[in-house]
């Protein structure tokens, strides 16, 4: 009888979780869809506009030999961008284990703009939802349990805006006709492998250094970039890393990358993930 009982509760127990796992999947499907919509509402898209000789004049060597390098004339402007991920990254500090991630990315070029939807398991039958935002110019961020129970959440302000869109711009190299002049990107010679990128809106703007290989393709960018810290923001060198290129949808992207905080106490290494599809212009 006492074993009976317990089934019956475990059994119990069991339908009540299914029950939130799938109530909160079709919650959080319809919230993201909401979002998406949102960012594609404020974003221009369709435009007939393709990459030209012309879109490159006045670049710095190693910039121009980039895009002749990843982008054919006559490829149409990238306006939108929906990508999935899979890796591990570390949710907390440099001594957090690792954890596997799944995402979906929705990215818009006019305005920059962005939602990263993830989920990462934390342990078996529990995972949490990450979304990262970047929309209007403005960031956000929430953790929730299951993608229903709020756990953290990072409202909009000046560092996590400069954050949010120095991260749109690392991530260019997904979608490079976001990186031309026309796109509001202006660049600054370093040196013969490296150059300044900056972008901006008002109050809001973000620089980074890219540094080229010699196949001249990205292979980092980095700046001093805004670090979550306990209950406020800290300025720490980042660096974004980018490998194994590959062509997709015409344009040579990397498929690979990793994200370090460079810490007084030693490199912590926070990303790790690959791109497991890329489509353009279909928001």
């Amino acid at each position: 009888m006492f074993s009976d009982r317990i089934r019956e509760r475990v059994g119990g127990i069991g339908i009540a979780l299914l029950v939130i796992v799938l109530a909160s999947i079709g919650w959080r499907r319809r919230e993201t869809a909401r979002r998406v919509a949102e960012l594609r509402q404020t974003a221009t898209t369709g435009r007939e506009r393709v990459v030209t000789e012309d879109d490159l004049e006045g670049l710095p060597t190693p910039v121009r030999t980039y895009f002749d390098t990843v982008l054919q004339e006559g490829h149409p402007y990238i306006d939108s961008v929906r990508l999935e991920q899979t890796g591990r990254l570390r949710p907390g500090g440099a001594t957090a284990a690792w954890k596997p991630f799944a995402a979906t990315q929705y990215v818009t070029v006019e305005p920059p703009g962005f939602i990263w939807d993830t989920s990462v398991r934390l342990a078996p039958l529990v995972s949490v939802r990450v979304r990262d935002q970047f929309h209007d110019w403005q960031g956000t961020a929430s953790v929730s349990l299951f993608g229903v129970i709020p756990l953290e959440r990072g409202d909009s302000s000046p560092e996590l805006e400069e954050a949010a869109l120095m991260r749109y711009l690392a991530e260019a190299v997904w979608y490079p006709t976001a990186l031309l002049p026309t796109a509001g990107v202006e660049w600054e010679s370093i040196d013969e492998r490296t150059a300044k990128a900056t972008i901006e809106n008002g109050a809001v703007s973000a620089s980074l250094t890219f540094s080229f290989t010699e196949d001249d393709v990205v292979a980092r960018v980095h700046a001093d970039r805004y670090r979550r810290v306990d209950d406020g923001y800290e300025s720490t060198p980042w660096s974004g890393y980018w490998r194994n290129y590959e062509t997709r949808n015409g344009i040579r992207v990397p498929t690979e990358g990793e994200v370090v905080w460079h810490l007084p106490g030693g490199d912590m290494h926070a990303w790790q993930g690959r791109i497991t599809s890329l489509q353009y212009n279909e928001l």
